[in-house]
């Protein structure tokens, strides 16, 4: 699970470094589809993942206001100190912990701590499609969606060789 993490991260990176070749208008000119902007939509992928996971850490939730964050540059500025908090609250997740009902908010039912995470995963990935097809209208580089070449096996392969020494 932490792998499709940082799948995301690596891919929502690339997306910040794609779209920094376009002017601040571009960015947060009004579009079909997504949340309305590229910045709107980067800024509602980086909040919604913050929300989620403080909520089924039974953490407060803490909602940044999209006005304080209305350029690229804060976007990731807010989306790399998130992925700290959310790296260390992952840190203890484990497959046990996936098992766990957890409550939030917005939500009416009871909810598993592991279908949140993927639900979190899945989020970004719906989302991505849309800059992509923004990217092509706008004729710039889009970012792959391989997940192949990232790094992301040796990851799991070093994660595999550290649970079989235990």
């Amino acid at each position: 699970m932490k792998t499709w993490f940082a799948y995301n991260w690596q891919v929502r990176d690339e997306w910040f470094e794609a779209f920094s070749v376009l002017p601040a208008d571009e960015l947060a000119k009004e579009r079909t589809g997504g949340v309305g902007s590229i910045l709107k939509t980067l800024f509602h992928i980086v909040d919604v993942e913050l929300s989620w996971i403080r909520a089924i850490e039974g953490m407060e939730d803490w909602e940044p206001r999209f006005e304080e964050y209305e350029s690229l540059e804060r976007i990731k500025e807010l989306s790399d100190a998130c992925r700290k908090q959310i790296r260390d609250m992952l840190s203890t997740a484990d497959a046990e912990k996936e098992q766990t009902v957890v409550q939030v908010p917005w939500h009416k039912g009871p909810l598993l701590y592991g279908e949140v995470l993927r639900h979190v995963i899945a989020h970004e990935i719906h989302h991505v499609g849309q800059l992509s097809v923004w990217a092509k209208e706008l004729g710039i580089r889009r970012v792959s969606a391989n997940v192949i070449d990232r790094g992301l096996g040796e990851v799991l392969l070093q994660e595999k060789s550290i649970r079989t020494l235990f």
